[in-house]
């Protein structure tokens, strides 16, 4: 039997030891799977959405200890571990809530001698990849539409978070949802490239590196199934000059450096108008500065550790890059006591004097670590904001509606801020474009991936 065991980032300690699944292993989930289809999908989506806020009551009545696994998982600060349990509710709440609606036949206009409707019928099995960073908040937006669609589903999640599948699909499984509607499978990258080829497998939601999607998408070309890629980001943020400064240092710093940085719709680069630069870097230098970083289990910790010992050296290395090429630190990471090389403990790091000839300010970051950049007008700001192969969400900050308006129309992205950033609203659409990722999920919208229409077409009176 081949295991895994996930090294904490907490003390490089070894948390917890998994088997992988055996080729018998995932035969035999696939065979559950179709044994179970034809009746989740007969059951009615009102029951299956009943499931689903019974599900998400038992996976809410264990926040604690959710909490506890994640910061020993992937090194999230403990204080902030409800905010996952609390965005997996609202999600999960959110799309049950429309699934009739959004799900329901499409009628149109009426025609004399015929009735005509196209019915959403699910797609058969979905085959989830999640990763380690948001591990429920990434999984809840395709598992939840997948099932509420009437598909079965088979949860592979990272090396690093397995502890998440098994909860995941241990508080639906109590819930009552039947046998083999959904399950999880802890692989290795050679049983994922197969899973993703199986022909029992109708669609592959992957949440990850552009490197995965690409796997992904090669694993399951020419094979006629669907596949939705939410892949990397460097999302922008530009601050006009009418903006409310105070709001919007707290916004982006917030959205830089929460959950260490490793967010893919994190603020990974600021552009903010001549006037107020000044103003702005030494507001947000004086509150990254008020970070604390230290092991996560603390409650007085504000910045955890990296996910990897080798990922916060990456970033060390784009910022040294940086600084050699003539970009200015504002933070001093001596400051900073759990601060080491060698280690997932890194300083935040703010810095300015940066272009986009420096790779942290075009190379995704995923850590604790942004640029501000001064620009002298809107049409400066939107040409960088653009100057990206990424392009998941973008943000501006100003008192100006029709400007941002303006601005977000102009500006290649999925999603697009006024005086926010880093949020997804279950009620929108969650897409990206460019090497974001291709495809949707969460909103009203999101059920179309995860559906197929079928068309009806009777004469009557014959």
């Amino acid at each position: 039997m081949r295991t895994f065991s996930v090294t904490s980032p907490v003390d490089g300690s070894t948390y917890i030891e998994r088997p992988y699944a055996e080729a018998a292993d995932i035969a035999a989930a696939l065979e559950r799977a179709a044994a179970a289809s034809a009746d989740w999908r007969q059951l009615g989506i009102a029951k299956r959405a009943e499931l689903v806020n019974r599900a998400t009551d038992i996976f809410v009545s264990r926040k604690s200890e959710i909490s506890e696994e994640l910061s020993w998982q992937m090194g999230r600060p403990i204080r902030y571990g409800a905010g996952e349990v609390g965005g997996f509710e609202e999600r999960a709440r959110y799309m049950a809530s429309i699934a009739e609606s959004s799900l329901a036949d499409v009628v149109p206009a009426e025609k004399s001698g015929f009735n005509r409707f196209i019915k959403r019928v699910p797609l058969g099995q979905v085959f989830v990849i999640a990763p380690w960073n948001y591990p429920y908040l990434t999984a809840v937006n395709a598992v939840v539409p997948a099932l509420l669609a009437g598909n079965t589903v088979i949860l592979k999640h990272s090396a690093q978070t397995p502890l998440c599948a098994e909860r995941f699909v241990q508080a639906f499984v109590e819930a009552g949802v039947p046998q083999g509607v959904f399950q999880f499978l802890h692989l290795d990258h050679d049983a994922t490239s197969r899973l993703v080829k199986a022909p029992e497998i109708d669609f592959v939601a992957f949440t990850g590196s552009v490197a995965g999607g690409e796997v992904v998408e090669r694993a399951a070309a020419g094979l006629f199934k669907g596949i939705g890629l939410e892949l990397g980001g460097k999302d922008p943020a530009y601050i006009r000059a009418d903006a409310d400064i105070e709001q919007a240092v707290e916004t982006v710093v917030d959205g830089a450096f929460f959950n260490s940085g490793q967010s893919c719709c994190g603020i990974e680069r600021i552009y903010v108008q001549r006037p107020i630069f000044d103003d702005f870097v030494e507001r947000a230098v004086a509150l990254v500065n008020q970070y604390t970083l230290a092991p996560p289990q603390l409650e007085t910790t504000t910045l955890g550790p990296m996910v990897r010992a080798d990922a916060a050296d990456f970033v060390r290395e784009q910022v040294k890059d940086a600084i050699n090429a003539g970009a200015v630190a504002h933070i001093d990471a001596k400051a900073f006591e759990h601060d080491a090389k060698g280690t997932a403990y890194l300083a935040p790091q703010l810095l300015s004097g940066v272009d986009h000839s420096m790779r942290v300010m075009t190379e995704e970051t995923f850590g604790p670590v942004v640029g501000v950049q001064a620009v002298d007008s809107d049409d400066e700001a939107i040409a960088l904001m653009n100057d990206s192969e990424y392009g998941l969400t973008a943000s501006v900050f100003t008192r100006d509606e029709d400007a941002a308006l303006k601005i977000g129309e102009a500006v290649d992205t999925g999603t697009f801020f006024m005086n926010r950033c880093d949020y997804l609203d279950p009620a929108l659409a969650w897409t990206g474009v460019k090497h974001s990722g291709r495809g949707c999920t969460l909103s009203s919208i999101g059920f179309e991936q995860l559906s197929r229409p079928k068309s009806f077409h009777f004469k009557t009176g014959v």
